[in-house]
């Protein structure tokens, strides 16, 4: 990636996912010095998706920048969104720092942000969070959660192969998760809260899992919930009683939240609802200078913010600051 020798610009950007991105490239545009400090990979997020994903939008709305986003598939994978973003920070020539984390984000007597990270140190007169909300696992709260056979981010169907595999959650991560495991071989039981599969699960996928659950190929528990966690066992509460199953792995699909805990250390303003505070014209916070993008906004309501719904938050934030 171009760097710049100078560390003081006129907008820090933290988080290279496609929001991060769209809000490099729109102060790009606006002839601003920008730079991008991201904690991991490119697109860390989209890259710790499973890696058999298909997203629910079409990959026109995916698109930053104006960059064609071609796919021969009717929704983009994983593997191709991975690709299509790498290609538009080349395309841009984003000036990014990947794999460095922003420890504190400070403003001086000066008015300008001084932020600590992981390497070095930066001034900006502008920050603008767009950190996601993919970090932070809601956990369960049971007695052997933190086993090495418990996971929140399922990657990869190989690695259950022939296990007895317990899968928390029934929205579209917990659903495709059941899915690909039972269809590696795997001896899948799902544990669902409520009566019912989750509001959100992707219509093509919904009536596969109904026939899979319906045929017994997966089991499922619902009103029912995982208590405890033992090395080769589970506790179930269900509405017939506490039972207990061999289990090999947990696949904990139980949702994220954003990272709460640097909001509030960079100032921003948390309410009840742990819903940010910010001004939704120009989507600054309480903080003046700094901003957020994305999904980040929504705080634990994540189904409310997509890439293709805070793609112009982008636009909003630079003409704010050009402003």
């Amino acid at each position: 990636m171009m760097s710049e020798n100078q560390n003081h610009y006129d907008v820090l950007i933290i988080g290279a996912g496609p929001i991060g991105m769209a809000c490099a490239i729109e102060a790009k545009k606006a002839n601003l010095s920008y730079v991008i400090v991201e904690k991991g990979a490119l697109v860390n997020s989209l890259f710790n998706y499973p890696v058999f994903m298909t997203f629910f939008s079409t990959s026109q709305k995916l698109e930053i920048g104006g960059l064609p986003f071609v796919t021969i598939n009717p929704k983009p994978n994983r593997n191709e969104a991975v690709e299509y973003y790498r290609r538009v920070a080349e395309t841009f020539a984003l000036n990014i720092h990947l794999f460095e984390s922003v420890k504190q984000v400070v403003k001086n007597e000066q008015e300008v942000f001084e932020i600590t990270t992981s390497k070095t140190n930066y001034t900006a007169y502008s920050v603008i969070v767009a950190t996601g909300f993919y970090d932070v696992p809601l956990l369960m709260n049971v007695p052997g959660e933190d086993l090495p056979k418990v996971t929140h981010y399922y990657k990869d169907p190989h690695l259950y192969a022939f296990q007895n595999v317990v899968v928390v959650g029934a929205n579209n991560s917990g659903v495709d998760a059941a899915l690909e495991t039972y269809r590696k071989g795997a001896n899948v039981t799902m544990i669902i809260r409520s009566r019912e599969l989750g509001p959100h699960v992707k219509y093509w996928v919904r009536p596969d899992i109904q026939n899979r659950i319906k045929e017994r190929d997966v089991k499922a528990l619902f009103e029912s919930e995982l208590v405890a966690i033992r090395e080769g066992e589970v506790d179930v509460k269900t509405p017939e009683g506490l039972i207990t199953i061999p289990n090999d792995f947990v696949i904990a699909m139980t949702g994220y939240q954003p990272d709460f805990a640097m909001l509030r250390k960079f100032g921003i303003e948390l309410p009840e609802s742990l819903c940010p505070v910010y001004n939704e014209e120009t989507m600054e916070t309480n903080v003046k200078g700094l901003y957020l993008a994305g999904v980040v906004c929504g705080g634990l309501d994540t189904h409310k913010l997509f890439i293709e719904n805070s793609r112009v938050h982008a636009e909003i934030i630079v003409k704010n600051i050009v402003g």
